[in-house]
C-alpha cells in the first residue's frame, strides 16, 4: 500500500469537495480547482476527511495512488491557504518591477524583458530584487517561477542572476593568471 496514498486529506471548515464520477471540485475562500482523477483510482468522503483508494492492485493504479492523493491534498491546502514562490534577483543594475499585471524583469540585455502572468496567477516585488509569485494552483505557481527563473539563471561564477530564495548556488573557482618567468 502506497503510503503517502494511505493517508486521509483533513477538509478545512471554510472548504467543500464535490465528486461527480472522477470529477473532483474543491471550492474554498481563495477560489475554486477541479481535476480529472484517473479511473484506476477511487474518492470517498468520510465526515470531515477525504480518502483515495484505488480499484485494483494492477501497477498503474499502484503507481497513481499517491500522486492523485497528493494532487487533491495540494488542490485543497490551495483553496484554504494559496501557495506562493520566493525568487531573488542578485546582480549590479539587476531589478524588477510590476506594470499593471506584467512583470518586468532588467536583468542586463538590452531591452527589459516583459512576462505576463497566467490566469490565477499574481505576481509582486519587494524592494526592486525580490520577486513574489501567488496563486491557489501549486502547479501554475512553481511553473511560473520557474519561467521567471530560465530568464536569467544564476551563473556559477560571480553567482548573478535569478534563484529561488534560499537556493544555494555552488560557485567555482576563476581562471587563475600565469606565475612565474620563462
Amino acid at each position: 500500500m502506497s503510503r503517502i496514498g494511505k493517508r486521509p486529506i483533513s477538509i478545512p471548515n471554510k472548504v467543500t469537495i464535490t465528486l461527480d464520477g472522477q470529477k473532483v471540485a474543491v471550492k474554498g475562500p481563495k477560489g475554486e480547482l477541479s481535476r480529472v482523477i484517473p479511473a484506476e483510482i477511487v474518492m470517498g468522503l468520510e465526515g470531515e476527511t477525504l480518502l483515495v483508494t484505488r480499484r485494483d492492485e494492477s501497477r498503474v493504479a499502484r503507481q497513481l495512488h499517491g500522486l492523485c492523493r497528493t494532487l487533491v491534498a495540494n488542490m485543497v491546502e490551495g483553496v484554504s491557504q494559496g501557495f506562493q514562490r520566493r525568487l531573488e534577483i542578485i546582480g549590479t543594475g539587476y531589478r524588477a518591477q510590476v506594470q499593471g499585471r506584467n512583470l518586468i524583469l532588467n536583468v542586463g540585455y538590452s531591452k527589459p524583458v516583459e512576462m505576463p502572468p497566467p490566469e490565477g496567477i499574481t505576481m509582486a516585488v519587494e524592494g526592486n530584487t525580490n520577486v513574489i509569485v501567488s496563486g491557489i494552483d501549486k502547479e501554475l505557481v512553481g511553473n511560473t517561477a520557474a519561467r521567471i527563473r530560465a530568464v536569467r539563471p544564476p551563473e556559477v561564477y560571480k553567482g548573478k542572476g535569478i534563484r529561488y530564495s534560499g537556493e544555494v548556488v555552488r560557485r567555482k573557482a576563476g581562471k587563475t593568471g600565469k606565475t612565474g618567468k620563462k
